[in-house]
């Protein structure tokens, strides 16, 4: 017997409301025309802050001038890093050994918000920007259907046939769709770019070729380590629960502390990487990323586990992370065993308490102190090479040794 709430069927031209993750630039203000001629539909315009740098109101005389009744643009800063990126910085996650996951940790929460505007505006549809080729197109959607399932979504990048920035642009001229002009000696970037509170991100252009170096002039936030500065910049980051909540001794929320963590790693060069990734879809991707801040926050909260850890749990959080990391990479973050996964994780942190300084200097960042008052499992008096009076007993090494080579000798004398 199938249940109809669960059942996907066929797109449906009689799509009355479609809400739109809307930017107000070339792609999306094109999506609008478009939805409103293909699926003779009202279209509602949805714009998150996520800290990309870049004003967003503007966003709403754009929507304004194309018609649009119903536009919501919301400033999800701190919720942004409160809830998604700090939960996803308390498993130390990199996807690939490299990728801190900037772009893939927005997409859930802009999904969230999507579905909430669907309901609180009644539409029976949602539609998004991203390309047939990409990974975010299966995040949004992924997301959408986990929050509700019989949601109808529209991807014009796998409908129409407007296939070049030439198409885009004819359409555009068309339609009288107003097209951002440049000012007068700027330059517009070759590369595609996503930015939020956690990093921007570029591909394209040059980099579609890995041996490519990447231009100088590419990177935004970020000076070269060449020209940082030559002297070491010193910070304490307090922690509480493996959350960083305090930046020498001042507390800040959680997005003031990223976007300050982020201006002082720039400034020393700091969260640059060249990667090669594979797509969830199949092919592999070159792409260029500086995450100043999540870097720096990285290795702190390494550093602060390492003293208030135990052992078997660091282990075992280390084993569980690459497949955590490929979750949320993959789209999954509503996932049941992503949330479950992140119950673990967050038990694991009730002690991750205290302070880690670290020295910053020229895209390098080295620990160099850490300590927790009620928290540390590190006893000097047993670690010490000096007389540790009676606390460690150097004879019960050998059983120990002894023991756990059993079953080695065992099997040498079997060779």
């Amino acid at each position: 017997m199938k249940c109809p709430q669960y059942e996907f069927k066929a797109m449906s031209k009689a799509i009355n409301k479609v809400v739109l993750a809307y930017s107000g630039g070339l792609d999306t203000s094109i999506i609008v025309k478009w939805l409103q001629e293909t699926y003779q539909c009202e279209v509602v315009t949805y714009t998150a802050d996520v800290g990309q740098g870049e004003e967003v109101e503007p966003a709403r005389a754009k929507a304004e001038a194309m018609g649009i009744k119903e536009i919501y643009i919301d400033d999800l800063r701190e919720e942004f890093v409160r809830d998604y990126v700090f939960p996803m910085f308390r498993a130390n996650t990199i996807y690939e050994g490299e990728y801190l996951l900037g772009t893939s940790i927005a997409r859930p929460l802009i999904a969230k918000r999507l579905i909430e505007v669907a309901n609180e505006t009644g539409a029976d549809a949602i539609s998004h920007g991203a390309t047939g080729k990409g990974n975010d197109q299966v995040r949004f959607e992924l997301g959408a259907y986990a929050l509700k399932p019989g949601v109808e979504v529209i991807a014009p990048w796998r409908e129409w046939d407007l296939n070049s920035r030439d198409d885009l642009m004819a359409y555009a001229a068309k339609h009288g769709i107003v097209v951002d002009t440049l000012k007068a000696g700027s330059k517009k970037s070759a590369y595609s770019m996503d930015a939020n509170l956690l990093h921007i991100s570029y591909e394209g252009d040059i980099l579609e070729d890995p041996w490519n170096e990447p231009e100088e002039e590419m990177w935004r936030w970020t000076v070269s380590p060449e020209n940082a500065p030559d002297k070491a910049t010193y910070i304490e980051l307090g922690y509480e629960k493996g959350d960083p909540v305090s930046l020498d001794g001042e507390a800040l929320s959680p997005a003031t502390m990223l976007e300050t963590l982020n201006k002082i790693g720039g400034e020393n060069g700091i969260g640059r990487d060249d990667i090669v990734e594979n797509r969830f879809v199949g092919m592999k991707s070159r792409g260029c990323y500086e995450t100043p801040g999540g870097t720096i926050m990285l290795k702190a909260h390494r550093a602060m586990e390492s003293l208030t850890l135990d052992r078997e749990v660091m282990h075992l959080k280390d084993e569980l992370m690459p497949r955590y990391a490929k979750l949320i990479y993959n789209g999954f973050w509503w996932a049941e065993e992503r949330e479950m996964m992140q119950v673990m994780i967050d038990a694991s942190q009730k002690h991750v308490n205290g302070t880690v300084r670290l020295k910053l200097y020229k895209g390098n960042i080295t620990i160099v102190g850490r300590q927790s008052e009620a928290d540390s499992l590190f006893d000097a008096n047993i670690a010490s090479f000096e007389d540790d009076q009676g606390a460690y007993d150097q004879k019960d090494a050998a059983g120990f040794i002894k023991l756990n080579a059993l079953r080695l000798r065992i099997a040498a004398g079997r060779k």
